[in-house]
């Protein structure tokens, strides 16, 4: 998955924020709703170390209505769209971020509140608005864990890639249920999260073998099925997510295993990628160790994508849904 928390990188990138502000326009008032939702923003992932950044955004875009003065409803519509590209600079290639703060801005704007002319009720209701959607976006990883768990039976055998908060809370739930299970963690090179996934996993008493990310054609005969998470659903339901998901999709496919996807709906996105080159692109560090030739050159995606042909099945808090249902879903969405 995209790295998840404001540490590292993410607090590094405060300071590219402030430059966003400097050229967001010379309103003051919108200057500072600009740095209000930022605050909000890395606020919100401090409180909670299992927060989505799109979660996040929410909450921070829902801060700006709340502080807002604008006089006019368009007025208003301007600081929210402001503060949402605010938002996005904090981390570019983000694209849940992304994903999240485009689905807020059609949420809280689709609505009759538009039509009011007392400016403090539409205000009121917007508000009312953007609290219900970061509660039902909060709530959404649970709603995931109940819909999946039924998916994972007694004995079987589970291969996961990295980690991912959403996996995590799914296998929970269904071992929590009674349901006995092991778990295959790839390493999830470069950034080790795979490792993350394991110490979480044994801390819940669930069986659990670290394999290199390498070795999945190896141990796929051994899997009944493949668990991964997202970091965005895209337009023809296919995934973008930690590089090294192509791959184990295609191992599956290959071994004739279910590959199935967890996310939540805030995740989905409108891109439609036809092949790795179309991805926005994401690099994170990679030591390679002191031997490599000095002319030789390294590529260190973070991220690749998955076809939709590649996938059995997504669950996600609106259902659980096939590759071709999910160009509907964001119709309903974002229209």
């Amino acid at each position: 998955m995209l790295q998840r928390r404001p540490s590292g990188n993410k607090l590094e990138s405060a300071a590219k924020t402030q430059e966003g502000f400097q050229t967001a326009g010379s309103n003051s008032t919108q200057v500072t709703l600009n740095e209000i939702a930022v605050r909000e923003f890395h606020d919100a992932l401090s409180r909670d170390d299992e927060m989505a950044f799109a979660v996040a955004a929410i909450m921070a875009l829902t801060a700006v209505i709340k502080r807002s003065t604008a006089a006019t409803l368009m007025g208003m519509s301007k600081e929210l769209e402001d503060a949402a590209q605010a938002l996005q600079r904090v981390n570019p290639t983000n694209i849940s971020l992304k994903a999240g703060c485009e689905l807020f801005l059609r949420y809280t704007t689709r609505t009759s509140a538009l039509e009011l002319k007392d400016i403090e009720t539409a205000k009121a209701r917007l508000i009312e608005r953007g609290l219900h959607f970061a509660e039902t976006s909060t709530r959404a990883r649970q709603t995931i864990a109940e819909l999946g768990s039924r998916f994972i039976r007694s004995n079987c055998t589970v291969l996961t890639h990295g980690y991912s908060r959403v996996v995590l809370r799914l296998l929970q739930q269904a071992f929590s249920s009674g349901m006995q299970f092991s778990v295959i963690v790839t390493e999830g090179r470069p950034d080790g999260t795979g490792i993350t996934m394991a110490k979480k996993l044994d801390a819940e008493n669930i069986p659990v073998t670290l394999v290199l990310d390498s070795c999945v054609a190896y141990i796929m005969d051994r899997v009944d099925m493949v668990l991964v998470g997202a970091d965005a659903v895209v337009e023809n339901g296919g995934i973008i997510n930690k590089l090294g998901t192509y791959g184990i999709a295609l191992a599956a496919q290959a071994a004739s295993k279910p590959f199935y996807v967890a996310a939540e709906s805030y995740k989905f996105a409108r891109l439609y990628p036809l092949g790795q080159a179309d991805l926005p692109e994401e690099r994170k560090p990679l030591d390679v160790g002191p031997m490599l030739p000095p002319r030789a050159n390294v590529i260190n995606p973070s991220r690749d994508y998955t076809p939709p042909q590649c996938i059995s099945l997504l669950v996600t808090d609106l259902g659980v849904l096939t590759p071709a249902a999910v160009s509907d879903e964001l119709i309903q969405l974002y229209v």
